[in-house]
């Protein structure tokens, strides 16, 4: 979360010059799409920007969430928007990066989306339900190989960062998993809460309330070196996998054909 204030800071600086120079807009609510289910970390984020934002602009931000075909759904509409600056897409790597390769699309990203600004970037944390006898990475590894078809890893939806990750980690390891598909982060941490799903990667701040209650175990996290919320967690290298570093980033995006003034402010 310090990195989210830090960014709070540096974007007030920016809109103290930049609301001036386009003075006409916003002259009503912006609406920002998020194309997940509530509750994931970039929705997070853009609460506490928009909080801070929102004072300096003279116009509420209304988050909605659209959920559906990994982000596709609601990229879609703001691909397809009036592109006036007042419908704005909050998405993920897959929105941008990842899509476009591995589903059918209905629109192209490059040329449909205008870019504004990176948001947040989020590592990828491997977690798994205390009830499993796993402590580390490699107990989880051995785990898995000695009860086939009993250890089971959620991905929020198909073709994002955490279903690609779990992919890689199988073919590295050759272990079996069975990936149980959600229609979002926070339905696949309830499922690993409940012990449904045995493993799930996702950042720290979805969870981070859940771990710091003992509620789940920290197996691992996609970093090339520790991070500062979790010094106690080893990296993917530190656990065997040289090189493994996943994350989420999210990025704030308008419909192609948006002013450069209003993209600026």
């Amino acid at each position: 979360m310090r990195f989210v204030f830090a960014l709070v800071a540096v974007v007030a600086a920016l809109f103290a010059g930049a609301v001036a120079d386009a003075a006409d807009y916003p002259a009503k609510p912006i609406r920002v799409i998020v194309p997940y289910a509530a509750g994931s970390t970039g929705e997070a984020a853009l609460r506490v920007i928009a909080n801070a934002v929102e004072p300096r602009l003279g116009q509420p931000i209304i988050i909605e969430t659209r959920p559906g075909a990994a982000g596709n759904l609601g990229a879609a509409f703001v691909a397809k928007s009036d592109p006036d600056g007042y419908t704005l897409l909050l998405g993920a790597t897959n929105n941008f990066a990842i899509n476009q390769f591995v589903i059918r699309m209905p629109f192209d990203p490059v040329t449909a989306l205008a870019p504004i600004a990176k948001v947040s970037e989020v590592p990828l944390v491997l977690f798994s339900n205390p009830q499993v006898p796993a402590r580390t990475l490699k107990d989880f590894i051995d785990y898995a190989r000695a009860n086939p078809g009993k250890a089971n890893y959620g991905v929020p939806s198909l073709g994002t960062v955490n279903h690609l990750m779990m992919e890689r980690l199988k073919q590295t390891t050759g272990v079996e998993l069975t990936r149980v598909p959600y229609k979002g982060s926070p339905e696949a941490t309830l499922a690993l809460l409940k012990n449904d799903i045995q493993l799930f990667p996702i950042g720290l701040a979805a969870v981070g309330g859940h771990y710091r209650e003992g509620r789940l175990t920290a197996l691992a996290v996609a970093t090339e070196s520790r991070v500062p919320m979790l010094p106690e967690v080893p990296t993917m290298a530190e656990s065997g996998f040289p090189g493994f570093v996943a994350s989420n980033w999210w990025g704030m995006a308008a419909p192609a054909g948006t002013p450069d003034d209003v993209l600026d402010t």
